[in-house]
């Protein structure tokens, strides 16, 4: 399944947000399809897909200390509006 997140921290922890994903690898179970982060430095947007939700859960608790992530499970509007058309 397709999630997004979107991750804000304070800007006393830009820099530990930067050192930790400057070493950040998705683990086992999560490919992601994109990764972006604002102009104002206080944001980052993830479009991912999660095979095993364990995995989800461990790459999450790895900046749960520092940041504050709202996830979202996400599909392709053409996929949708094809569900949506069969009702």
């Amino acid at each position: 399944m397709l999630f997004m997140d979107i991750w804000t921290w304070e800007p006393d922890k830009r820099e530990e947000m930067e050192r930790r994903a400057a070493e950040w690898e998705f683990p086992e179970g999560i490919k992601e399809h994109g990764y972006w982060l604002d102009l104002t430095g206080r944001h980052a947007f993830c479009l991912y897909e999660v095979e095993d939700p364990k995995a989800l859960l461990g790459a999450n608790h790895y900046w749960t200390d520092i940041a504050k992530c709202k996830s979202f499970p996400v599909m392709d509007m053409k996929d949708v509006m094809e569900l949506m058309q069969k009702k």
